[in-house]
């Protein structure tokens, strides 16, 4: 095929991993007669004043199964003071204590991120939670600063169960001892299911508390994407063979990803926000995240997406504290899904966000924070651990 056809395939190919991703924002297409050369001094002038994702922890990495470098990150916060001596009765075994037993370790939030995205997608819920609780942040197989899947690298495929027990790597790496609360955006939220089906014991022995944001318990492959149903389905068709030959020619796809960044903004912004007053710097701060994501990387991921049916896992997470959220005008994940859920949770708070879209994280942080915050500290109160201050005072402040 000649360099032009290619070109014009790469393009389609960007955008196809972009609407499986849902994983980004920039400027609105409608943008697009401004000229190509302010744009791109817009864009420079947003990366240089923007500080999203510039939070840094106390690094480690965990060797998943394959011998794939899983990277994390942790924030520690200060002690406080132990509460009450009696332990609480649970059926959960780590709970099984006696009167003279000592007081449970803090909790630490672990945050499993999005397709095409990375750890620090997270930002605004890390710099809301920092110093207010334990936090561990990781960046997937083949994502952010984590290495490229072994098995990936071999030309294996990916699936969803491998990695849920990438993410049980990673906690018996970061978190050897203490309650734990998961959560996951997108693909992290099937990423804690997954966990959660393969590793029952491990949930009733260790976690106390389950967040699931913008994600799914299966059926993605009935998803439109927003798209007329015959749109959908040619979609549907085409998508992975396409994929999966233009992640065989990555230098010429991420060429052109790149002379094309306009149109590829504004089809990302559609597919990752619900309103139209977006902070451009948080719009092109998403944007960021997923340039960093190379064509080979969507194209190995994208199928396992369709085989995600985990449904029947939900069960392992029952009875306990838990968040199900999500943005009304999501078009990757519909909230649909989320109400599907929850219905499997009873237990759970379920948030459907008017106006906002699949990055209901960036688009709407306050709201999500303060949700976060909710089901933290009463997951740390069901298991009577210490709840520092700061973490009491976001709820507080948000309830009021």
């Amino acid at each position: 095929m000649v360099d032009g056809k290619w070109e014009r395939a790469g393009l389609v190919g960007a955008a196809i991993g972009v609407v499986a991703a849902g994983a980004a924002a920039g400027v609105a297409i409608e943008r697009v007669t401004v000229g190509r050369g302010m744009r791109r001094k817009a864009r420079l002038a947003l990366d240089a004043a923007g500080s999203y994702g510039s939070l840094r922890g106390a690094p480690g990495t965990a060797i998943a199964e394959d011998g794939t470098e899983l990277y994390y990150e942790i924030d520690e916060t200060d002690p406080v003071d132990a509460p009450p001596a009696e332990a609480p009765r649970s059926k959960r075994g780590w709970l099984r204590a006696s009167r003279t037993r000592p007081a449970p370790l803090p909790v630490t939030v672990v945050f499993s991120h999005g397709y095409c995205l990375n750890q620090d997608a997270f930002h605004f819920q890390r710099a809301a939670l920092r110093g207010a609780v334990r936090t561990v942040f990781w960046d997937q197989r083949s994502h952010g600063r984590s290495e490229r899947g072994h098995d990936q690298a071999e030309g294996g495929p990916v699936s969803i169960d491998q990695l849920g027990r990438d993410l049980r790597a990673v906690l018996d790496a970061a978190v050897p001892e203490g309650p734990i609360v998961l959560v996951g955006h997108s693909m992290g939220g099937m990423t804690v299911m997954a966990f959660a089906d393969q590793f029952p014991e491990y949930v009733a022995e260790r976690v106390a508390g389950v967040a699931l944001v913008s994600t799914s318990a299966g059926k993605l492959a009935a998803v439109t994407f927003g798209l007329p149903a015959a749109g959908a389905r040619a979609f549907r068709a085409v998508a992975p063979g396409l994929l999966k030959v233009l992640g065989s020619q990555v230098d010429l796809v991420e060429r052109t990803r790149r002379a094309t960044a306009d149109l590829f903004a504004g089809i990302i912004k559609r597919y990752s926000f619900g309103s139209d007053d977006v902070d451009p710097a948080v719009e092109r701060f998403a944007e960021r995240l997923i340039e960093a994501t190379p064509i080979d990387v969507v194209a190995e991921f994208y199928p396992a997406f369709t085989e995600h049916e985990k449904a029947d896992a939900l069960e392992v997470l029952d009875g306990l504290p838990a968040l199900v959220l999500a943005g009304d005008k999501d078009l990757l994940t519909p909230s649909a899904h989320s109400t599907e859920i929850a219905e499997r949770l009873p237990a759970a708070e379920l948030l459907v966000v008017p106006g906002a879209g699949h990055l209901v994280l960036m688009e709407r942080p306050e709201l999500v924070n303060a949700a976060l915050a909710r089901v933290v500290a009463e997951a740390a109160d069901a298991v009577r651990a210490p709840v520092p201050p700061r973490l009491r005072e976001l709820t507080a402040a948000v309830d009021a």
